[in-house]
């Protein structure tokens, strides 16, 4: 990477246009809006509770009776392997979003290196983004690809702002919703293994399509995708559709605001 230029990780972290002119031009960056640097948290709760799951140390570790096995990295350090990561990697996941873990742990899973790194050191820069359910939830009345935030959290916080409890302990705010897992915070390792929305309005739009894909006929979607370009001549400046990347299974959070990505 140029000193002097973005690199493609630090979309979201660093605004892209705040910088000095003359020669500390790109030099000199800013955080962006919401932008969070972690402050680091102890990580032997995290590998006992891995231990407690059925991770095998690394000093025990035979690689002829596990080959496929997939390693377990804390802070850099190869502590042990798994042998069924998908699980593991949800129940820590799941740890994490209902705040037994620090909203600030971050937890990346390399499928085709057969690696899951944890990092829960100080000095990551993150960012907040919204959760998007990954599974159908029929008691609760969940569909997958819906955000976790709910109206319910959103007329809270607004309740909260025109009349704040008289208990402070009782504030939901912010933390609130991140103890709900409707917020996490996520660093530039762990936001190369996300699929990120650009806004609520899109993931909807992304779920029809899907619906579409699968109901439509031929001649259905052609007739849908003319209405669609008229209604977009019509109006010039209307916003452009994100298209429907077919090879995108589903989107795994979204973005709070894409104006986000900028400084102060």
């Amino acid at each position: 990477a140029k000193p002097r230029q973005l690199h493609n990780t630090h979309w979201g972290l660093v605004c892209p246009a705040e910088t000095p002119e003359g020669q500390a031009c790109g030099l000199v960056k800013n955080l962006s809006l919401m932008c969070y640097v972690s402050v680091g948290s102890p990580a032997e709760p995290l590998i006992e509770f891995m231990i407690n799951r059925g991770m095998e140390v690394v000093e025990e570790y035979e690689p002829t009776r596990y080959p496929h096995a997939t390693k377990i990295f804390v802070n850099g350090s190869w502590v042990g392997v798994h042998a069924d990561p998908k699980h593991l990697v949800n129940q820590v996941l799941d740890t994490r979003r209902k705040s037994y873990v620090q909203f600030e742990v971050s937890l990346v899973r390399d499928i085709r290196d057969r690696e899951f790194k944890i990092f829960s050191d100080a000095g990551r820069v993150m960012r907040p983004v919204f959760t998007v359910h990954q599974e159908d939830d029929y008691e609760n009345n969940i569909t997958k690809g819906q955000l976790v935030l709910t109206k319910e959290h959103v007329n809270r916080l607004a309740q909260e702002q025109a009349e704040p409890p008289a208990n402070p302990e009782d504030k939901f705010g912010w933390d609130g919703l991140i103890r709900e897992g409707a917020v996490e915070y996520l660093d530039a390792e762990e936001e190369e293994t996300a699929m990120i929305c650009m806004t609520p309005e899109d993931l909807e739009l992304y779920r029809e399509q899907k619906n579409d894909e699968a109901t439509l006929t031929e001649e259905e979607k052609r007739a849908k995708a003319e209405a669609e370009k008229r209604e977009q001549e019509e109006d010039r400046n209307k916003r452009l559709k994100t298209k429907v990347n077919p090879t995108t299974h589903m989107y795994t959070h979204c973005e709070i605001h894409p104006s986000m990505i900028l400084g102060i």
